[in-house]
């Protein structure tokens, strides 16, 4: 049975290959180029920075098969309650409840952090897994806005989905 755990920084070429493969092949990213490991190093870091959470699932043998983060929503810091999650499966693992897997534990994670609402932006509304994992745990879809990325000479949508997480909105957050 895979286990989540928090990422370190040997991690980080597994890290970098899903990403990769995810940024090359697939339409969950709108990146066309894949970043470098350090590039992915600097994203940890800083995601760390901020006291959120960076994980990564891995089986029995300590292979890791996906990886997941939530960063600040945007980067001012008023958005500090405000998080969108990230989760990636290696190529060839999905299917198998790893996506579940991560999102559960980065909900725990986010919410022991102090995040008050997780942010899903799905790239491409065909992405059904992405979107059933979203649904599953717990997320609402607030809207899908039309054909804002262009990948694989095709116009792509993106999916954003929320999920309120502690207290919402109802107190004040200890800062």
């Amino acid at each position: 049975m895979p286990s989540v755990r928090a990422s370190t920084p040997q991690d980080l070429p597994a890290i970098t290959r899903i990403y990769a493969h995810h940024v090359l092949h697939g339409t969950g990213s709108f990146e066309t180029e894949a970043p470098s490991e350090e590039e992915m190093t600097r994203r940890r870091d800083e995601v760390l920075s901020r006291q959120l959470p960076y994980l990564v699932a891995e089986d029995a043998d300590g292979q890791i098969l996906g990886f997941a983060y939530a960063n600040w929503f945007k980067a001012r810091p008023a958005y500090r309650f405000s998080a969108e999650d990230s989760i990636y499966v290696a190529d060839g693992q999905h299917g198998r409840g790893l996506g579940r897997l991560l999102m559960d534990a980065l909900i725990a994670h986010c919410e022991a952090a102090g995040v008050r609402k997780l942010i899903a932006v799905i790239g491409d509304s065909n992405n059904l897994g992405s979107v059933g994992v979203h649904r599953a745990a717990g997320f609402s879809q607030v809207g899908v806005m039309r054909s804002v990325g262009w990948k694989f000479g095709r116009w792509l949508d993106i999916v954003m989905m929320e999920k309120t997480l502690g207290d919402g909105d109802h107190s004040a957050p200890a800062t």
